[in-house]
C-alpha cells in the first residue's frame, strides 16, 4: 500500500499504475452497485464503505495484490471460496497476476450489506 494521506477514493486510486487503477475501479463499481446506499470514504488510509452507519468493506492496493477486507464475518462465511487466496485476520489478498474474483467480491459485499441491514 502506498503511504500517503488521501482525501478521496479517486485520489487514492490515481497513485497506482493504470492497470491496477482499472482493477480498483471495477471493485469500487461492484461495491457501489451491490450496496448503492453505501457511503464511500477513506479510513485507515484506504477506500472504505459504510452502510447503515457500520463498516461494509474496505480494499487497498499493494505492489503484488489487492487487499480486500470484509470484517471477519465476510471472510468466515466465504471460507471455502477464499481458501485459495492468502489470508489474514479479516483480510484476503487477490494477486494482481491472476484473475480478480469480481463475482466473489460482489457476493461478499451483498452478504455484508444484508448483515448491516439486519443489525
Amino acid at each position: 500500500m502506498i503511504k500517503h494521506s488521501f482525501s478521496s477514493v479517486d485520489e487514492y486510486i490515481s497513485v497506482f499504475p493504470e492497470d491496477v487503477q482499472e482493477i480498483m475501479q471495477q471493485i469500487r463499481g461492484i461495491i457501489l452497485k451491490t450496496a448503492p446506499d453505501a457511503l464511500e470514504g477513506i479510513s485507515y488510509g484506504m477506500p472504505s464503505y459504510k452502510l447503515y452507519g457500520k463498516v461494509l468493506v474496505y480494499f487497498a492496493g499493494y505492489k503484488k495484490h489487492i487487499g480486500f477486507y470484509a470484517t471477519p464475518s465476510g471472510h468466515e462465511n466465504f471460507a471455502k471460496e477464499l481458501s485459495q487466496y492468502k489470508q489474514g485476520r479479516g483480510s484476503v489478498q487477490f494477486p494482481l497476476d491472476k484473475p480478480i474474483p469480481y463475482d466473489l467480491i460482489a457476493e461478499i459485499t451483498a452478504f455484508r450489506a444484508a448483515e448491516n441491514r439486519e443489525e
